[in-house]
């Protein structure tokens, strides 16, 4: 066991490989693009010249998005924004509203008609659960708004990006863009039309709302993306499935998201390929395209596999961004076991969580009971810089790259063996686990409910 934990702890590949995506066109990886077909091709070749065999691109046709010029416009000064992807072009002009968190009684209590919305990308600690960006734009389409303006509640001005498209169409309905902490407490400060709960500063008396205007210009397009696939193991008539995405957003390196978790299959399959005779069962290893506008990739894989032929799904988005590897399990009991059997062989903290998590490429998958894993990082309460310009390489560390590889290599052997046994679930299961955790009424709003 020592040598091949050696070398993954001294091999230089993953890291590599993570520096070529972030260098190709500034990072620029947007679905659809140029850049985002080269980080694809160079995973191709990467994955080849560490060992996997059928190395491979898999097109699929998407519609692309090009981002333009955004602003918020409010008393004839323009504040700093960027357009959403999957915003439509146009402009809307409307009285503001400051939603704060942005929860689903928020938009219910509340007059929309007609107004630019305003939602925070986080929720209170007493919420029982998260509430995606493509949820509040959504519930700001159904209450009539005419835009809807996305505030980071991470500091450092930062502007947050993020689809807001769901599963009912790729482009939205109302413009959409993204303002950073500072620029959105400044509007909500002198320009909300009501007093609100989050805004612990001080009690103000509310005050009527202004005119903003939303102005979005962006170019829609037919467009190509590709998965990239390749494997390792046996031909076998059942497969482990071992993923990333390799497109990123247009603002950043996208290093973090996910970069790091592209970087960390090419590196899985370095050290697989000298332990393959363990593998009891193919491992394919595949970093879809086109996961930041509505999972595009993975969706398009599932459409056309075998499902009954997938044992279970490894997906890696959000590795290496902190140190401690949180593991989302849907309801796996075996899964939850394997992983906290790896990382007490380690001697290595993991979280595990036994929760629904539809919001990455393994959804198309364990939503009709696939087992499946989302792997990526405890990072705390914030999401950190993904999203956002700061998500670049410097936030990175090569030591936490081959740390969490160590760990993946092995559960990946794990996964692959015929010791582990780990039954499909009835979609039935996956609805009415996704009803008791209150993920579903979010789903329905988005066009995500596939029950």
């Amino acid at each position: 066991m020592a040598d091949w934990i050696g070398e993954t702890f001294t091999s230089r590949t993953g890291w590599d490989h993570l520096e070529t995506l972030v260098d190709i066109e500034n990072g620029e990886r947007m679905a659809g693009s140029e850049g985002e077909r080269r980080a694809a091709e160079a995973t191709r070749d990467a994955l080849a010249e560490v060992g996997a065999r059928n190395a491979r691109l898999d097109e699929f046709e998407i519609q692309g998005w090009t981002r333009g010029e955004s602003g918020v416009v409010v008393d004839g000064i323009e504040h700093d924004s960027i357009a959403l992807p999957r915003s439509p072009s146009g402009e809307a002009t409307g009285e503001f509203v400051d939603l704060g968190y942005g929860l689903p009684a928020d938009f219910e209590n509340h007059d929309l008609g007609g107004k630019v919305v305003m939602a925070a990308s986080d929720v209170p600690d007493h919420h029982d659960r998260f509430i995606h960006r493509t949820e509040k734009y959504h519930r700001a389409v159904a209450a009539g708004a005419a835009a809807f303006v996305f505030r980071n509640h991470v500091p450092g001005q930062l502007p947050p990006t993020g689809s807001v498209s769901g599963a009912d169409g790729p482009i939205g309905e109302i413009p959409a863009v993204g303002v950073s902490k500072e620029v959105g407490l400044r509007l909500g400060r002198r320009f909300a039309g009501e007093a609100r709960a989050s805004d612990r500063s001080s009690e103000r008396r509310p005050r009527d709302g202004e005119p903003a205007t939303v102005r979005v210009e962006a170019d829609v397009h037919d467009a190509t993306s590709q998965n990239v696939r390749a494997e390792l193991g046996p031909e076998s008539g059942t497969r482990v499935l071992v993923t990333s995405h390799v497109d990123a957003h247009d603002i950043a390196e996208g290093a973090g998201d996910n970069g790091a978790g592209t970087a960390m299959v090419v590196e899985l399959v370095r050290a697989l390929a000298g332990r393959e005779d363990e593998l009891d069962r193919t491992v394919e290893f595949v970093a879809f395209g086109a996961e930041e506008v509505g999972l595009r990739g993975s969706e398009y894989m599932a459409d056309h596999a075998d499902l009954d032929g997938i044992k279970a799904i490894l997906n890696l988005d959000g590795v290496v961004v902190g140190r401690t590897l949180s593991f989302i399990t849907h309801g796996f009991d075996e899964l939850d076991a394997a992983a906290e059997r790896v990382g007490d062989r380690f001697d290595h903290p993991v979280e595990v969580v036994p929760k629904q998590g539809p919001h990455s490429d393994h959804w198309p998958f364990v939503r009709w009971g696939v087992p499946g894993y989302h792997v990526g990082s405890d990072t705390g309460p914030d999401r950190g810089w993904g999203h956002t310009h700061a998500d670049t390489l410097d936030k990175l560390e090569s030591r936490t790259l081959r740390e969490q590889a160590v760990l993946l290599t092995d559960l990946t052997v794990d996964l692959a063996s015929d010791d582990l046994s780990v039954a499909h679930k009835d979609p039935e299961d996956i609805a009415a686990a996704l009803e008791a955790e209150d993920e579903a009424p979010g789903m329905k709003v988005t066009g995500d409910w596939p029950y």
